[in-house]
């Protein structure tokens, strides 16, 4: 299928036509017998793979199926938040590579994916935060990875909606500033995925979930069995999120990962008045203002492993309690709606990309909540995986085996092993 060019020119032409012209982002296309590889999971991580590896490996028989429909999972659910400023020297690699991809995405793609590179500031509340974020600071800065310090004051000066009052229960003591940082639009992302994959060959099957993987004698993949019927297929690459375990589990395969829900907001639209994207750990709230002018809220996941899409209304509340102290002037909005997703979380925090135990099964997941922001560097390597049998070293670090050997990258402390240097 030849792609349709979008540009300022092809807009004013179909304008001429009343906009009825335009074809279908990409094909509704039925499952082919046998393929070279077949991607499960059609969020913005399996078909960023399928792309990277038709794009840059010419890999001409790609599938990627989707049990339900494209961008409806984690893709669709997230917060938008873009960042790099990871402590450890192997999460900053990878996420800024992926930063940097960010950059000239939609261009790369032909599709606007609505990068906007407004800032992520990350609140400090006790002298705790303030060691936290200047020791990320440091490791950033060594590693090539813009993050600041900012005060009280040039922390309002950078987003003036900012209560700095010292009389809050959560007082503002500071906050770490990566100005690279941003949001995107999330549909975007995966549908421009999904077009410029399938303009080069690959099949996008929707509604085909994935019911068993089936072994020869030796061990290794050779098909899969869907709702869609048998498809033939010697490398299979996992990119399930919050349903990896499940589907892995159908090749025998157990991997050390947790699923919980993670819950979001939005309010009603308003005026353009929140200039950057304002996080804070310490009481689990984050915020920014889309382009269609609502508040988007996210929460801390709830306490409880789950595969629903569903959350409890008190992570809710106790966030929007914080958002209104920290931001008193919102305290009268509405909230539009809310929703949630599943995240799967290793016990290190930091993602598992590379080969499973079987052959010809790869696995792309545990990033947890950090998952949207890593899309273009985590398709871009895993398809090098999947393409050449062997990890890209800014992949290589977070293999599954590295549980067995303690060399955890534990991004939150609390992995169940010391990190190994």
């Amino acid at each position: 299928m030849t792609r349709q060019r979008f540009s300022g020119l092809s807009l004013l032409w179909n304008s001429l036509g009343g906009h009825r012209n335009w074809r279908a982002q990409w094909r509704r296309a039925a499952p082919q017998a046998e393929y070279d590889a077949v991607i499960i999971g059609g969020g913005g991580h399996g078909l960023g793979t399928a792309y990277y590896l038709a794009a840059e490996h010419g890999y001409t028989r790609v599938a990627v199926l989707e049990k339900g429909w494209i961008g409806g999972g984690n893709t669709g659910r997230n917060t938008t938040i873009i960042r790099s400023n990871y402590l450890f020297d192997e999460s900053a690699r990878l996420y800024d590579h992926s930063v940097k991809m960010w950059g000239d995405l939609s261009q790369v793609l032909n599709y606007n994916v609505m990068f906007s590179p407004r800032g992520v500031m990350m609140l400090a509340h006790t002298v705790h935060d303030v060691q936290v974020a200047k020791r990320h600071i440091h490791a950033n800065r060594c590693n090539g990875v813009d993050n600041e310090w900012l005060s009280p004051e040039e922390a309002k000066a950078f987003c003036p909606p900012l209560n700095i009052e010292p009389g809050l229960r959560y007082p503002v003591l500071g906050a770490a500033l990566q100005r690279r940082g941003g949001t995107a639009r999330h549909d975007a992302v995966a549908w421009g995925y999904a077009r410029a994959a399938d303009a080069l060959g690959v099949d996008i099957v929707e509604n085909c979930e994935v019911t068993g993987i089936r072994r020869d004698a030796s061990g290794a993949v050779e098909a899969l069995e869907t709702s869609r019927g048998l498809i033939r297929t010697r490398k299979v690459g996992v990119v399930a999120a919050g349903n990896t375990s499940v589907v892995l589990g159908m090749a025998g395969v157990r991997v050390p990962l947790e699923s919980f829900p993670l819950q979001a907001l939005v309010s009603e639209p308003i005026k353009p008045v929140f200039p950057c994207v304002v996080m804070s750990n310490g009481i689990h709230a984050y915020i920014s203002q889309s382009d269609k002018g609502e508040l988007v809220i996210g929460a801390g996941t709830d306490v409880y492993t789950s595969y629903t899409q569903r959350g409890a209304l008190h992570v809710n509340m106790h966030t929007l309690e914080a958002i209104c102290e920290l931001f008193p002037m919102f305290r009268r909005m509405r909230m539009l709606r809310n929703w949630g997703g599943i995240v799967d979380v290793t016990p290190d925090r930091s993602p598992i990309i590379g080969k499973t135990p079987v052959p010809g099964l790869y696995v792309n997941c545990g990033w947890g909540t950090g998952g949207f922001k890593a899309t273009p560097a985590s398709g871009w390597t895993y398809a090098h995986t999947l393409a050449t049998g062997k990890p890209h070293p800014l992949n290589a670090p977070f293999s599954l085996d590295r549980f067995e050997r303690g060399a955890t990258i534990d991004e939150t402390g609390s992995g169940p092993m010391p990190n190994s240097r």
